[in-house]
């Protein structure tokens, strides 16, 4: 008869984990009116070490770090792109001034889409949403006076990351930064672009294929760099519950995952800068257990899809912005108590970083003092609330834990049914994820109509909404940052003044030998990284791809 297996001892995992906390932060592990850490005494059950753990080890339920906050807090990274590149240069250094401690970057509408700023097609687009860059002196521009080898960088930016991350490349390395030491996070999630956005231009399958080549390429020359961001975001922007943002937003990992693999990859060699963003939704308990479900939905699928043993690829690292679709227009100023339940959910749930939105922006761009306003809620959240001195301090409440493992069945029967389909891609090409997002969209649309959801300042509480215009100070409003057709004209003229100035002859005779190396299958971003840095614009390698792979037609699905 073969001996009894012995149970794992909560006491002697304690042990362990208070000895790695002590190499960490040494002294600082002990002291103030609250522990560093809760956890039970015993297990009554014997499912603690498997479900819930200790922080820093699998499945991660408890945070990635054994230390969380107290290690090192996460990062204020804001959300900042707009007018021009020279106007986005001032307003990041305006951030870091006060405190900010990562760059984030908003690109407009015609970046997003591969048209430069000149083009028919960006006409009353440029730099509304976003900094417009279309080519190596707009990027030199937009990080002039920020040292690119002290402070990390987030590009929010997909069917295009493959032309953005080169002229990143270009730039650091003109300021003496080699790529190995340029830090920080690219989206490059081009698949919930057919899902949520719509900001995709080639076929899915071309699509797939330029993220791989910048995840590739990423891999093996920029090791500090996180090669995608896998984003729940935009999809719980359009309208997924929380279990439908967990599962859909892995299920698109699973896919990159399979597609790296396939070029021929190790698993273990690039899953550690695979990053994830989720949203930070007004359900504030629903949303701590929502990142704990994820972290330890994402260490399982890990190990039993993948067959990793490394702890570090079955963390689930995310960056978290508060939620857009909650901002209203009518008293904005209720947006401030929205954003900050909203960051405080992030912090609870432990986030590596943090957005937290602007109490204008239902209305219009952020201002410089909302968006002071915005970095101060994470400030005040991180310095004086407490809660970062506690690792993951509602661990064992009866309702996070149920509610943590009720997101893990819920989205584990997601992920069943999309595998049954085929996997992401083919379940994005069925419309099987936007029908799921739009029908939870008008349940909740209806449900507001009704009044059975309260939003206060919409359907309830009206009685301080402005009499006047929303945005004339003084008359209950705010007044948004605007960019003027000026503006865009500006930046139109300066883009035809950089083709003027170039060598037309090396700028064709690089984008010849891109089309050649894409043709070839070859992995584009070398290629890139030769076109811009001989002037080639963000719309001329755009069209490379559109010549050869086509442009998607917009989708029907509803």
């Amino acid at each position: 008869m073969a001996p009894a297996r012995r149970k794992p001892s909560v006491d002697r995992a304690r042990r362990a984990w208070e000895e790695a906390a002590r190499r960490a932060i040494g002294d600082r592990a002990d002291g103030g009116p609250l522990p560093l850490l809760s956890a039970p005494g015993d297990d009554p059950t014997g499912s603690y070490l498997s479900d819930i753990g200790f922080p820093g080890e699998p499945p991660f339920t408890r945070g990635i770090q054994p230390t969380m906050y107290r290690g090192k807090l996460w990062t204020f990274r804001q959300y900042s792109g707009f007018g021009s590149a020279d106007a986005t240069n001032r307003r990041f250094r305006f951030l870091m001034q006060g405190g900010q401690t990562g760059l984030s970057v908003a690109f407009d509408l015609p970046t997003q889409n591969g048209y430069d700023s000149d083009h028919p097609r960006a006409r009353g687009e440029v730099g509304r949403c976003g900094v417009p860059i279309a080519s190596l002196g707009d990027m030199r521009t937009l990080f002039r006076q920020l040292p690119l080898d002290q402070v990390t960088v987030s590009m929010t930016i997909n069917a295009t990351a493959p032309i953005l991350v080169p002229l990143l490349v270009a730039v650091a390395e003109e300021q003496g930064v080699p790529r190995g030491r340029v830090a920080g996070t690219v989206q490059n999630d081009v698949l919930k672009e057919y899902v949520a956005r719509g900001t995709y231009v080639y076929p899915p399958a071309a699509s797939l294929r330029l993220a791989v080549d910048l995840i590739e390429f990423a891999t093996r020359e920029m090791p500090q760099w996180n090669t995608i961001s896998v984003s729940g975001y935009h999809m719980r922007e359009a309208g997924a519950t929380a279990a439908q943002e967990i599962a859909f937003t892995i299920a698109n990992a699973i896919a990159y995952v399979r597609a790296v693999t396939a070029r021929g990859l190790e698993v273990d060699a690039f899953l550690p800068r695979i990053s994830f963003f989720f949203s930070a939704d007004v359900r504030f308990l629903e949303e701590i257990a929502k990142y704990r479900a994820a972290r330890r939905l994402w260490a399982r699928v890990v190990r039993e899809t993948f067959g990793s043993r490394s702890a570090r690829s079955q963390q689930l690292r995310f960056h978290v912005q508060t939620a857009g679709s909650s901002l209203t227009a009518q008293q904005p100023e209720l947006n401030v108590v929205r954003t900050t339940l909203e960051a405080l959910s992030a912090v609870l749930g432990g986030t590596q970083s943090l957005h937290t939105n602007a109490l204008d922006e239902a209305i219009g761009l952020p201002t410089e003092p909302s968006a002071r306003l915005a970095l101060r809620t994470q400030q005040i959240l991180a310095e004086e609330s407490g809660v970062a001195s506690t690792v993951d301090p509602l661990a064992g409440s009866y309702a996070i834990e149920e509610a943590t493992d009720r997101l893990e069945t819920q989205a584990r029967d997601y992920l069943g049914r999309i595998e049954a389909m085929g996997g992401a891609l083919a379940a994005i090409d069925r419309g099987y994820f936007a029908g799921e997002i739009a029908r939870e969209a008008y349940r909740v649309a209806r449900d507001r109509e009704a009044g059975r959801e309260i939003v206060v300042g919409v359907n309830a509480f009206r009685e301080g909404n402005p009499r006047f215009s929303l945005t004339e100070p003084g008359r209950g409003g705010v007044r948004p940052e605007r960019i003027t057709p000026a503006e865009e004209r500006r930046q139109a003229e300066r883009v035809r003044r950089w083709r003027r100035s170039r060598d037309a002859a090396a700028t064709a005779a690089a984008l010849e030998a891109l089309a050649h190396a894409t043709e070839a299958g070859a992995n584009v971003v070398p290629g890139v990284l030769s076109a811009v840095r001989a002037g080639a614009t963000l719309g001329e390698v755009a069209d490379v791809w559109r010549r050869q792979f086509g442009e998607q037609p917009p989708s029907t699905a509803f």
